[in-house]
């Protein structure tokens, strides 16, 4: 059994901050520490793609002060992180509508794609942001109408072709932070995901817990609806 893909719902910074009674901002930058150790870790597990919710649409509507605080983590984040990323022949894309964080941290993101890019990445890293799985289904409505294709015409390239997520499918779905839902994440993307909930926070999930995730998934049967 191959495992190619997998999805991480980063959820529990604000709750570390205020567990070790810090600011919500260090909590997000604890987040960033948390992701850089499990992208090495996929490098060495010979992961083809890492997916991460780092903001959704509904994020929108948190509090000024915090939305900036990620928008200069964003920012940061590539100027301090990218050389190693590239260093490591991991190919970072963002996706989801990010528009609203400035042109600035627009151009930044561009940038971070353009000299990361890779025919041939060791490791595909894809960043949600402004991302809500509802919204990219609207839009992938709209392009089929804008672009007038038949309904007979309609698959899952089709799909897959006009969605904003660069992954077709995802094999194994991580959450950390202890709630049990998917929040609008690659809803359709996850139809034959395996999904592990993970109470602790994200700031606190290690590459031991990833290896431990990547063992279950192995334990696990997957029969696509099939009887064996």
């Amino acid at each position: 059994m191959n495992l190619k893909n997998i999805a991480i719902i980063m959820d529990g910074n604000g709750r570390w901050a205020k567990k070790n009674n810090l600011q919500i901002k260090e909590g997000h930058a604890r987040g960033v520490s948390a992701l850089k150790e499990i992208v090495k870790e996929s490098v060495n597990q010979n992961i083809e793609s890492l997916t991460v919710y780092a903001f959704s649409t509904e994020n929108w509507k948190r509090p000024k002060s915090e939305v900036k605080a990620i928008n200069n983590l964003i920012v940061n984040s590539i100027n301090n992180e990218l050389d190693e990323l590239i260093e490591q022949n991991v190919k970072v894309r963002f996706f989801g509508d990010y528009s609203n964080f400035g042109k600035k941290t627009y151009e930044k993101i561009k940038f971070a794609e353009e000299k990361s890019f890779s025919n041939k990445p060791k490791l595909r890293l894809n960043i949600a942001l402004g991302y809500g799985g509802k919204m990219d289904i609207i839009n992938i409505a709209r392009e089929v109408s804008r672009l007038k294709i038949k309904a007979s015409d309609i698959n899952d390239h089709t799909i897959n072709e006009l969605s904003q997520v660069p992954e077709p499918s995802i094999d194994l779905l991580i959450r950390t932070g202890g709630d049990t839902r998917i929040s609008n994440f690659l809803l359709y993307q996850i139809a034959y995901s395996e999904i592990h909930f993970v109470r602790k926070l994200w700031p606190d999930y290690s590459k031991k817990d990833f290896k431990r995730n990547i063992n279950k998934y192995f334990n696990s049967e997957r029969r696509f609806g099939e009887r064996t």
